[in-house]
């Protein structure tokens, strides 16, 4: 009798414990989404386009709270809403993370870009000669050197310029050429509601300036795209991480000298 009792008391010690993992585990999700949803989410760079300010490799939070919430601040843009509540005007010269407006409709194949926001609501943008013009003003374009991209690779060597829009808002930019395909581009003038993008390394950044690429590979007739504020995701804050994506293994402990950014950790983006 004793010996059963023992083993009920160990089955009933065993399912409480199994019980409180799970209730562990559950709470530590839920966490885990309402922080990626309301507060800050992680976002790796994959392709060069925001040279020199992003590098491929370059790990980085996005706060989701900047600019308010979409549906598009849930996981697979799950939002049951349009528009934006608590919604915030992001200023020029901001760092975004949106939704890519070729993607239609909603779900898990709508796509992230991170560009910087040039050109606000009712604002006319042009590029002229590789000069950003706002508003028929050209922008300030300070030289500051030649540009190599660290450690070689599959990126062009360029001119690195100071950037200093309107607002006051000052940043670094790549240019390869001055008359490269979207280095003269028709006059866009940006719809209510809507923001223009660019990417720092401006000869190699698909963005605003080009056509607008729809779901199934089929380009626009005309250049030029626009994102709505709904799409916006967040602001891109600091890196938290960083690698050198042509290091093999680069995991390896043993190879952190060499492959780990360590001097770009917690690098605030501007």
């Amino acid at each position: 009798m004793t010996d059963v009792v023992e083993r009920r008391k160990r089955g009933q010690e065993k399912a409480g414990g199994l019980a409180e993992t799970i209730r562990t585990v559950v709470y530590a999700v839920l966490i885990a989404l309402v922080v990626r949803t309301f507060a800050v989410e992680p976002f790796n760079i994959p392709s060069g386009s925001m040279i020199p300010t992003l590098l491929v490799g370059d790990y980085l939070f996005v706060s989701k709270y900047s600019y308010g919430y979409s549906k598009h601040s849930f996981p697979f843009s799950l939002g049951f809403f349009s528009g934006r509540i608590f919604a915030h005007d992001p200023e020029r010269g901001d760092v975004a993370v949106f939704k890519y407006p070729g993607d239609q409709g909603q779900g898990p194949n709508r796509t992230d870009y991170i560009k910087r926001i040039v050109g606000l609501p009712g604002d006319a943008i042009q590029v002229t000669e590789g000069i950003l013009q706002i508003n028929g003003k050209p922008v300030e374009r300070i030289k500051v050197g030649d540009y190599a991209p660290s450690g070689g690779g599959a990126y062009r060597t360029g001119t690195l310029y100071d950037e200093v829009l309107p607002n006051g808002r000052r940043h670094e930019i790549v240019e390869t050429t001055d008359n490269g395909q979207s280095d003269n581009t028709p006059k866009f003038v940006v719809p209510p509601g809507h923001f223009f993008m660019m990417g720092d390394n401006r000869d190699d950044s698909l963005d605003s300036r080009t056509a607008l690429q729809l779901s199934g590979g089929q380009a626009a007739a005309q250049l030029g795209w626009y994102v709505p504020a709904e799409n916006l995701v967040g602001r891109a804050e600091f890196i938290f991480f960083s690698h050198d994506p042509t290091a093999a293994n680069w995991y390896e402990p043993w190879k952190w000298p060499a492959a780990i950014r360590f001097s770009r950790f917690f690098k605030a983006i501007r």
